[in-house]
């Protein structure tokens, strides 16, 4: 074990000499994309209609660079929704819940948010399937006759679904995956998935508000053939007449769109495209590889999620050998620092630090971060 990894607590070390190059490890919004730069985004259509032949096309074309990133099947629909992933997976529980019971899977702060909606809003009883933090449900109990709720990668425990092997083919309810922090970085069985959702500001490093929606066949299915007990507000209605509106995901949104915000989703979609579903994999793989060194030669160091098959390859949840104001020195002495921004763990998570480690980030970074955790360490707890 080195000096720096044994640091005297009752020394603050010397700063070490090299500072993560873009020190941005937020879990949302993200890192932008490597080479990002305001100033390259296509300006055209700014100051134009949403609605106007150029505002659909972008829109359009927007769609259909998430398409063949995400390898989606044509039965598959794409569309761009307001109210980020938030407002995407609450337009799909209000639209397609109450027709069949539901079971709801809750580990971490997102989940349960959907299980209050489900119980206190909808107020449709759902059977519930808790684990702690750093825990993953028991999936063998999910009984797929029930339409199921669950997010795909939990953002604020850093644990995530091994696979897609649990969900059943034969199922008679649909699979309601919340994605944001797993697509893009997790090879997604799009067979298994009726809904799915995320945001750009998560694995693409895109700019907040904007929710996208990916239903398929059998989840327009729900759409055309249930009406829920419920008044619908306008923002969620994807139907019109006992038909899919189909427009919402050909370009034309519910509600106006940011074109700004689109326009840089399309400038991270094509740095993405350059690198192919697989490279963007690829990178997320690396930077979890190189922080998972880091904590392994820490002792101080260590991972929320307990089991390696079911720990988030983009929001790395740590624990950390101090109490609560000790590590929020620690992320306020970093930040200080420019060493890494906005790592404290989620305010509803046990205390700790969270590092995204997404595509967008690089993974020299990473491996530069290691040395500013033991400095902030050794400082916060000289001062505490």
């Amino acid at each position: 074990m080195t000096d720096s990894i044994a640091a005297d607590a009752t020394l603050a070390p010397a700063k070490p000499a090299t500072r993560p190059a873009r020190p941005h490890f937020s879990s949302g919004p993200c890192a932008k994309p490597p080479g990002y730069d305001p100033a390259k985004l296509a300006t055209d259509v700014l100051g134009r209609s949403h609605r106007s032949k150029l505002g659909k096309q972008r829109l359009q074309y927007c769609i259909d660079l998430m398409r063949d990133l995400l390898n989606l099947p044509d039965t598959h629909r794409i569309g761009i929704v307001p109210g980020s992933d938030t407002g995407a997976f609450e337009m799909a529980m209000w639209t397609m819940l109450g027709a069949r019971p539901v079971t709801a899977l809750a580990w971490e702060s997102f989940g349960e948010g959907w299980v209050t909606d489900a119980v206190k809003q909808l107020k449709i009883d759902p059977t519930v399937i808790r684990a702690d933090y750093g825990q993953l449900p028991d999936l063998t109990k999910v009984d797929w006759s029930n339409d199921v709720l669950f997010t795909w990668n939990g953002t604020t425990s850093g644990v995530r679904v091994p696979d897609g092997d649990w969900i059943a083919a034969d199922r008679e309810g649909l699979c309601f995956a919340d994605a944001t922090s797993g697509v893009f970085a997790y090879d997604l069985p799009w067979d298994k998935i009726d809904v799915a959702t995320f945001s750009w500001q998560k694995v693409l490093g895109g700019e907040g508000a904007h929710g996208v929606l990916i239903l398929g066949p059998r989840a327009v299915e729900r759409l055309e053939s249930y009406t829920p007990a419920w008044p619908l507000p306008k923002v969620f209605r994807l139907v019109s007449k006992g038909k899919l509106t189909e427009g919402v995901f050909k370009g034309e949104t519910i509600n106006t769109p940011s074109m700004l915000a689109v326009e840089d989703a399309i400038w991270a979609l094509e740095w993405a495209k350059g690198l192919g579903a697989g490279g963007l994999i690829a990178r997320s793989d690396a930077n979890a590889a190189a922080l998972d060194a880091i904590v392994a030669e820490r002792d101080w160091l260590g991972h929320l999620a307990q089991v390696a098959a079911s720990r988030s390859k983009t929001s790395v949840c740590l624990t950390v050998d101090a109490d609560e104001a000790v590590i929020k020195k620690m992320v306020s002495l970093l930040e200080a620092e420019s060493a890494a921004f906005d790592i404290g763990g989620y305010r509803d998570a046990p205390p700790g630090l969270r590092i995204w480690c997404g595509a967008t980030v690089d993974t020299a970074d990473i491996a530069a971060l290691g040395p500013w955790l033991d400095w902030a360490y050794a400082t916060a707890k000289a001062a505490d």
